[in-house]
């Protein structure tokens, strides 16, 4: 995909347009998350997340509901959505103030939506092929900074 340009700030939001937000700078990376929470979530094989600057993102975080979860590896989570239709639109790791997880399908241009790779893939489902191109983490894969410079080569010079 080189020769891509997107377009800042990127701009999202829940289906039923109660809740907009935008992203002034580009994100640290794209992935796809295989685990069961993520499927149940989704209502598919994974969810798509991508991980951005908590101070790039423009929302009015009163405007969302909140739940709390456990994570598979267990630690915490707080998922935050649209209180009117239930998109989940954002989750924040617990004790982690500085990086979003934005979920990817909720913006409004899909069309540059290549993911860096895919994490959780020991519980992916079994018709699922993982592209051989990708990283691939079997569970979680921790600090996500391998992720995070496979992105940055990847989209080196999308971003205008």
């Amino acid at each position: 995909m080189s020769g891509k340009k997107v377009v800042l700030p990127l701009e999202g939001g829940c289906q039923c347009g109660a809740v907009r937000y935008a992203i002034s700078a580009a994100p640290l990376t794209l992935y796809c998350c295989h685990c069961t929470e993520c499927q149940a979530q989704s209502s598919s094989a994974f969810g798509m997340s991508m991980l951005v600057d908590y101070d790039s993102l423009n929302v009015d975080w009163s405007s969302l509901g909140v739940w709390g979860r456990k994570t598979d590896s267990g630690g915490s989570m707080t998922c935050h959505f649209c209180s009117t239709c239930g998109t989940r639109l954002f989750h924040l790791r617990e004790g982690d103030t500085e990086i979003v997880s934005v979920k990817a399908g909720s913006l409004d241009d899909h069309d540059w939506l290549e993911p860096v790779g895919h994490i959780w893939t020991d519980s992916a489902q079994s018709w699922f092929e993982l592209p051989d191109d990708k990283m691939t983490t079997a569970r979680d894969p921790g600090e996500m900074d391998d992720y995070i410079v496979r992105w940055r080569e990847m989209t080196a010079n999308w971003f205008v």
